[in-house]
């Protein structure tokens, strides 16, 4: 009888052998099964949403919309944005780094040349790309773009100011951060509706105020201080401008005396519009601009066939219809934090 050196008979090692051998195999073949299981991610799609920034109540309003999507349709919402509304560079940052990640991407672009390079990038790569809310400058990279007619709003703003104002009076609007497309088509669409009115004089639409809303305030205090006695309305196109503007007109007890239309709600703006401190808000969507947007996706990453330009409306509140249901809605849009 043979024995091995390790004192085992060379049967019985042969048998120890083979039983390693085949628990190898086994432990294999086991890890391999639960790996691709890891890889496939349970099945289920991963979609990234970038918006331009996290803390403002649009944006919150927007990720309820984009997770609705995603429990109605099967998709994992992979949910990234950057801390400033005017970091662009963080943003092309994060594009690039979750091309690789997922299986699409829904984005809200920061400046609109800027992001146009890491979209390209992940076409290349195999990862398409549904722009939401503010446009790109060169759009043949993307699949489709989910957005309110902002240009529309800017006018919807300009004429309603005008009747408020009774077609005569100086009027001043406070811009945002350069680089943001929907906000300068809002600038646009309400400086060309003001335009038909030759009774209406723009006095000032040279400042601009960034995602800060203590930026806005300063900003909003110097034309307050710098023009007064001349401001018969004003026009502000985006949250935190709305912010700045409500709280140097109430510091400077001109709330309610000088004709206030703003872009976007909030609850401080729903009060402010009860109370006669506003006297109109145009509205969007956003939580059917984030539902929308992760929908087009999961259709296109589907194989069917999507809109190249897909608009999600635009509204105005006013003290007279904010009890309106829709209106209501609008005005409180569901959130996420």
């Amino acid at each position: 009888m043979l024995v091995a050196a390790n004192g085992c008979t060379v049967e019985v090692w042969i048998v120890f052998r083979r039983a390693c051998l085949f628990g190898l195999v086994a432990a294999f073949a086991a890890a391999t099964v639960l790996g691709c299981g890891s890889g496939e991610r349970s099945g289920k799609r991963r979609i990234a949403v970038i918006p331009k920034g996290t803390t403002h109540d649009f944006w919150k309003s927007v990720k309820a919309g984009a997770l609705k999507a995603g429990e109605e349709f099967g998709v994992e919402i992979v949910w990234k944005g950057t801390a400033s509304e005017e970091d662009k560079e963080k943003q092309v940052q994060l594009v690039d780094s979750l091309a690789g990640t997922v299986d699409g991407i829904c984005l809200a672009p920061i400046d609109r040349t800027s992001l146009v390079p890491p979209v390209v990038r992940a076409k290349q790569s195999g990862v398409a790309t549904v722009i939401f809310d503010s446009g790109l400058e060169d759009a043949s990279a993307i699949v489709s773009y989910v957005a309110t007619d902002n240009y529309k709003g800017g006018q919807m703003a300009g004429e309603h100011l005008a009747k408020l104002l009774g077609g005569k009076g100086n009027v001043v609007l406070l811009r945002y951060a350069a680089g943001s497309e929907s906000t300068e088509q809002r600038e646009k669409g309400f400086l060309d509706a003001i335009a038909k009115h030759p009774g209406i004089k723009v006095i000032a639409d040279n400042q601009r105020a960034g995602s800060d809303a203590e930026e806005a305030l300063r900003t909003s205090s110097s034309l307050l201080q710098s023009l007064r006695g001349q401001i018969d309305g004003v026009f502000t196109v985006c949250e935190p401008n709305n912010k700045g503007m409500l709280q140097a007109l109430e510091n400077d007890n001109q709330a309610g005396k000088i004709m206030f239309v703003g872009f976007d709600s909030d609850p401080r703006f729903v009060q402010a519009l009860k109370d006669g401190k506003m006297h109109g808000i145009v509205l969007q969507d956003p939580f059917h601009m984030g539902y929308q947007a992760v929908k087009t996706m999961v259709e296109h990453l589907e194989g069917k066939p999507v809109e190249k330009v897909i608009t999600t409306g635009e509204y105005l509140a006013t003290q007279e219809n904010m009890d309106d249901p829709r209106m209501k809605e609008l005005l409180n849009p569901p959130k996420a934090d």
